[in-house]
């Protein structure tokens, strides 16, 4: 199978204002963005509706009182499978600023390639759906709509589709993604995006011991599981056995 490469870039940011845990998908996505569109190609990726091939962590230390301070230095974790994104992000990612963030280092790594055991979702994983009814914050998340056996489903296929796309291989689908699969949320996590709320769910894998698991689970390091990747959503951890 193509042995894809996950990078981290470990980027400092200083705050030039206050902003919300609740706002730091939106703003930091922002600032991603106005990096991209620095470059002619990476604009016309930022523009088109496909796999972008990237996603990214919350800031950290988090703030008890959930409000990132004005003035003060945190990290965030930007990964990628693409070798030219990750060379990109490593360049000029630390030399930018917008009028909330700005750049301070960027310490690019490769996660290595182990058998990993367990794999769980940062920010919330979001499977985006046709919802009915008449609260709009239900519309669209997957449980009004869908069968756990079709979220599970969504879930593989997405990343089965993103192995595909990026290694113009035909990745054979029979086969167990996880061995268990645990949602660690009562009720759903909301992310603010374009003035509505996607609903989603932190989750937590069970790794299956099989080739394309391992391949896929390990590729879910770099493009994030489930959607909206590039809006902060999917970014997950892991633990090798």
């Amino acid at each position: 199978m193509n042995q894809l490469k996950v990078y981290e870039m470990r980027l400092k940011i200083y705050l030039l204002q206050d902003i919300s845990q609740e706002q730091t998908y939106a703003v930091f996505a922002n600032y991603i963005d106005s990096c991209l569109a620095k470059n002619e190609s990476l604009l016309e990726l930022h523009e088109t509706n496909c796999y972008k091939q990237y996603c990214f962590d919350q800031p950290y230390p988090l703030e008890k009182d959930g409000i990132y301070k004005e003035g003060k230095v945190y990290t965030v974790r930007v990964r990628t499978v693409s070798d030219k994104l990750a060379q990109y992000f490593a360049d000029y990612l630390a030399n930018h600023y917008n009028h909330q963030i700005k750049g301070l280092t960027v310490k690019i790594t490769i996660i290595p390639q182990k058998f990993i055991s367990q794999i769980f979702s940062i920010t919330p994983v979001v499977i985006k759906c046709d919802g009915t009814g008449s609260d709009r914050q239900a519309k669209g998340y997957w449980k009004k709509c869908i069968s756990f056996e079709q979220y599970e489903e969504r879930l593989k296929s997405n990343l089965i589709k993103k192995y595909n796309r990026l290694t113009g291989e035909k990745m054979n689908e029979d086969f167990d993604l996880y061995r268990q699969i645990e949602l660690k949320n009562h009720k759903p996590i909301a992310v603010p995006y374009k003035g509505r709320k996607l609903l989603g769910d932190k989750i937590c894998l069970q790794a299956a011991e099989n080739e394309q698991a391992q391949a896929l689970l390990y590729m879910a390091l770099g493009t994030g599981l489930g959607e909206m990747n590039a809006r902060g959503c999917g970014f997950a951890n892991y633990r090798y056995l």
